[in-house]
């Protein structure tokens, strides 16, 4: 039963992760054995983390990345190969937003959101699963959000940008796991709920409300992304493929 979780001697790139959901991915499958290679675009965030996962036993590689940035992938791809040898494990974290009304929403906010969340992923995937159709498996794993499922009402999360993208990711999720099974790779997405990371700083104003509306009764704590983590990392999910899966405490089932 442990093989199925078993990440010793893979090697997993989280984007984004040096903070909030990324870096406890990254401590999860570094502690189930796995390498780490750990990127944003804040190399100081990146190094401390990775000496917090140093500290932990766990081989670790931190560099900086702006995953909207062709040749930024390509380095990290090419470092984390160097020193590790293969890449097994792609999750594609990296994400930003930026709050506006939509009649008043900004041109260029739109792109860097659209360019972070949707095409850092379309490019880090692409370039990634080149290395992995070569050894014949893989496992990309997508962050979306429980915001791309409907539309949100603006005096909870005005943020269309982020909820245009996030919702496309999906799409792409679905695209990518047609277009890469003949390689034996596995594309997935998962869907956070409502957890306390500097990116929902909606939470401070409206935390009540929220919770009010989640059937559990409660936000989302980071160890609540564990056992999906490892199960869409690892060879458990070898027969899944295509699906996004909401860590949101029964929100999504209320839409």
């Amino acid at each position: 039963m442990n093989s199925l979780f078993e990440l010793t001697n893979q090697t997993a790139i989280i984007t984004g992760g040096s903070r909030g959901l990324g870096e406890q991915m990254a401590t999860t499958l570094g502690e189930a054995g796995a390498n780490i290679v750990i990127c944003s675009r804040n190399l100081e965030q990146c190094t401390n983390t990775a000496a917090k996962l140093q500290a932990k036993g766990i081989n670790v590689l931190a560099l900086p990345c702006d995953v909207s940035k062709k040749e930024d992938i390509d380095h990290v791809i090419s470092k984390a190969i160097e020193k590790f040898g293969t890449i097994d494990i792609l999750i594609n974290n990296s994400g930003t937003s930026w709050m506006a009304p939509f009649l008043e929403y900004p041109e260029d906010k739109w792109d860097k959101v659209l360019d972070v969340n949707l095409k850092g992923s379309f490019l880090f995937s692409q370039a990634v699963a080149k290395k992995m159709a070569e050894q014949k498996h893989g496992k990309i794993i997508n962050v979306s959000s429980v915001t791309a499922f409907s539309g949100t009402s603006p005096q909870l999360l005005d943020a269309i940008a982020y909820n245009t993208s996030k919702g496309a990711l999906i799409t792409l999720t679905k695209e990518l796991a047609i277009k890469l099974a003949p390689y034996n790779i596995q594309v997935n997405a998962i869907a956070p709920g409502f957890f306390p990371t500097k990116i929902t700083t909606v939470l401070e104003n409206h935390k009540k409300l929220i919770t009010a509306r989640i059937p559990a009764g409660r936000l989302g704590e980071l160890n609540d992304l564990d056992g999906i983590i490892l199960l869409l990392s690892g060879g458990a999910s070898d027969y899944i493929t295509g699906q996004i899966i909401a860590i949101d405490g029964g929100l999504s089932s209320t839409l």
